[in-house]
């Protein structure tokens, strides 16, 4: 049964609250994104700096790659991948980001996609060996159950043995401080952010359903996470 809001308690992904979340990555917050939100945010509010984020992307990026909201390209312009020309596409709603993203990695040739995480994508006949989801899900609207199935959307295109994996800022605890609760919920407030209710356990258990080999490890309070395709049957 699809999960609603009398089960979740949480407003449902409406495409309303999906583009508002979207929106927020004007060209304006788009040229301050590498120094404030991967910068300053990610070491002193969510307390994971960006190179440990920089090296989970090294231990996981494959020669065929999807990315989903590649932000600016930051960990795809400095990311080690196994081979010299890979074969990335990137995905995005945000035509701006998708843009910026596409120009920043243009040496690699990237093939750019509009897509909407809560639909099925439009990719073809593509493979991949690895799939990229940095700071995806804390965007987007639902509980943890109805923000998995961008997994459900990436299983078709998936190579066996592919890795999929990214890292997310948690939902209100323990793991955050006093000055990154409060950032957390005016994040909320602007519906940018769509993410107090996630918890790690959550994420985990949508990850088991439906993959192998499930890695989920908190940096201050942002989740890492990787697994591997294909899932069990």
């Amino acid at each position: 049964m699809e999960p609603n809001q009398a089960q979740t308690g949480l407003p449902e992904p409406t495409d309303a609250r999906v583009l508002t979340a979207a929106a927020f990555y004007r060209r304006p917050m788009l040229a301050a994104y590498d120094l404030f939100v991967l910068g300053m945010m990610s070491r002193f509010m969510w307390r994971c700096p960006r190179g440990r984020m920089l090296a989970h992307y090294d231990r996981q990026v494959g020669a065929s790659h999807l990315d989903i909201g590649p932000g600016t390209g930051w960990f795809l312009d400095r990311c080690n991948f196994p081979v010299e020309s890979p074969n990335i596409t990137l995905l995005d709603l945000n035509e701006v980001a998708l843009g910026t993203a596409t120009h920043r990695i243009r040496r690699y040739r990237p093939e750019a996609r509009v897509g909407d995480a809560f639909k099925p994508f439009a990719l073809r006949s593509a493979r991949f060996d690895s799939v990229g989801m940095n700071f995806l899900l804390h965007c987007l609207p639902g509980a943890m159950e109805q923000k998995s199935v961008v997994f459900d959307h990436v299983m078709p295109f998936l190579r066996p043995g592919a890795r999929v994996f990214g890292s997310t800022v948690l939902g209100d605890g323990p793991h955050h401080t006093q000055r990154s609760t409060k950032l957390l919920a005016k994040l909320n407030r602007s519906g940018v952010f769509n993410n107090l209710d996630d918890r790690l356990e959550d994420l985990n258990e949508q990850l088991h359903a439906r993959f192998t080999a499930v890695e989920t490890v908190r940096s201050g309070a942002v989740c890492l996470f990787s697994a591997r395709f294909p899932g069990p049957r």
